[in-house]
């Protein structure tokens, strides 16, 4: 067995990602808990645990316990792409419990701080955001613009189209 670099643990990234490929065969409060006891095996106030069971709550319909546990993390020193995508879920989350406003702020300063394999995420899920705050046309600019970057053809006239959205409403 060997120890996992960033925590520690004999192999424990390999049985995160074995429990995560396997979710569907556990019932969510189960699923819940079998996280739960892989987490503990970290120290208390481990980053990586909090974001992790954080996930874990979330992807079960528990956003009411997910949300602290994603801030904690955060606060915890998250780093690398688990660290964008806490950023990510915790704003998917405030939305889904009616802080949508808070979820623009958090994602806006994410589309901000960096470019990475998960703007589009950022992108998608700040348009949703936008949307509930009743910004539509800024949030269908923001998609289009994003989808214009993998269209095979007219993706200048699209991302044209995008900003004018915003210039000619705004």
């Amino acid at each position: 067995m060997t120890t996992d670099e960033k925590t520690g643990q004999p192999d424990w990234e390999q049985r995160i990602a074995g429990l995560w490929a396997n979710i569907d065969s556990y019932t969510p409060d189960d699923f819940v808990e079998k996280m739960r006891l892989l987490t503990d095996e970290l120290p208390a106030g481990n980053a990586i645990a909090l974001f992790e069971l954080a996930s874990a709550n979330d992807s079960t319909g528990h956003e009411q316990q997910a949300a602290p546990l994603y801030r904690q993390a955060l606060a915890a020193g998250l780093a690398g792409i688990r660290r964008r995508r806490a950023v990510i879920q915790l704003s998917s989350t405030l939305r889904n419990l009616g802080e949508a406003e808070e979820s623009v702020a958090l994602l806006t300063a994410e589309r901000n701080a960096g470019s990475d394999e998960l703007d589009d995420a950022v992108a998608a899920f700040l348009a949703l955001a936008l949307v509930d705050t009743g910004r539509e046309r800024e949030a269908v600019a923001l998609a289009l613009d994003r989808l214009s970057r993998h269209l095979p053809r007219y993706n200048r006239s699209l991302a044209r189209y995008a900003r004018e959205l915003i210039d000619d409403h705004g």
